[in-house]
């Protein structure tokens, strides 16, 4: 008899690096909600030791679908940071996804990480489960429109903004990433795999050798992708990314209001006060690369 699903049933967050799963575990607690975590091997570096959880590879699949079956699991949070994609050998299928195998890998190989959490999407709604976003758990995560502080950008900062912003849809509409660092009117980083923080160290680096003016300060802008999938990976701020902002020698960060997550946002917003940096939300403009 086939499995029916459970779209109703408990909750399930799988979780990766970062204190977004720990954030998004609470706030469902607050919520009423009894959440199973699964913490992903050699990726998650928070405990969730008041939470029922298993621990399991990254491609372990038929780990995941058992539990998932066990506990009645309906809805399923995918959270944080996974630096290193499975090897082939590393993954566990299900007999449902044994058939699947060869497009998996070829996925896995030679595709872009939203191609990547697309694919996963599907391998866990065939296990019966609905996929839901971290700000349908959490909603009081997403950033803000306007400056979240008391510090805002200036014209130049907004010529930063704007020219970021043309760089970070550029780069996510091809499947790359979500962050750009604009330095008066030019852009000097774009986001890679290493992500927003060694991407930021970079510019602090090239700010130390003398390769980016010491005059000019600049600006780190993180928007969704173009294709984005509001159920994955959404660009995410913290009070880590204000430390590495300010060593980076910028005047602000800018993210997208209503799409992008801050994390811990009072401690952020007091670090970033100090530092007299700003954090604002934008609302980018699509059609001209720059901000409505």
């Amino acid at each position: 008899m086939a499995r029916q699903g459970y779209s109703d049933g408990r909750l399930a967050i799988i979780a990766g690096r970062g204190l977004l799963p720990l954030h998004l575990a609470r706030a469902a607690r607050a919520e009423g909600e009894d959440p199973f975590i699964v913490a992903l091997k050699d990726e998650v570096d928070h405990r969730f030791d008041d939470f029922e959880s298993i621990s399991v590879g990254v491609g372990n699949l038929a780990a995941i679908e058992k539990s998932f079956r066990d506990l009645k699991i309906g809805r399923v949070v995918m959270s944080g940071g996974v630096a290193r994609r499975p090897e082939w050998r590393d993954i566990r299928p299900t007999f449902k996804t044994i058939l699947k195998m060869p497009s998996v890998v070829r996925t896995l190989m030679s595709h872009g990480d939203d191609t990547v959490l697309q694919m996963v999407i599907k391998l866990i709604e065939a296990m019966g489960c609905t996929v839901i976003g971290a700000h349908e758990i959490a909603p009081a995560l997403l950033a803000r429109l306007g400056p979240l502080g008391q510090v805002s950008p200036t014209g130049d900062d907004l010529r930063d903004i704007e020219k970021g912003t043309e760089a970070a849809l550029a780069l996510g509409q091809l499947d790359i990433g979500q962050g750009a660092v604009s330095v008066g009117g030019r852009v000097v980083a774009m986001e890679g795999v290493e992500g927003t923080d060694a991407m930021l160290q970079r510019v602090a680096e090239l700010r130390q050798s003398g390769r980016i003016s010491a005059r000019r300060r600049g600006v780190l802008v993180k928007l969704c992708k173009p294709q984005q999938d509001m159920r994955a990976d959404l660009p995410t701020i913290g009070p880590s990314t204000v430390e590495s902002a300010v060593k980076a020698g910028l005047a602000g960060i800018a993210v997208e209001a209503g799409r992008a997550l801050v994390l811990e946002e009072q401690a952020m917003i007091a670090a970033a006060d100090a530092a007299g940096i700003f954090v604002c939300g934008i609302e980018p403009s699509l059609d001209h690369g720059g901000l409505q």
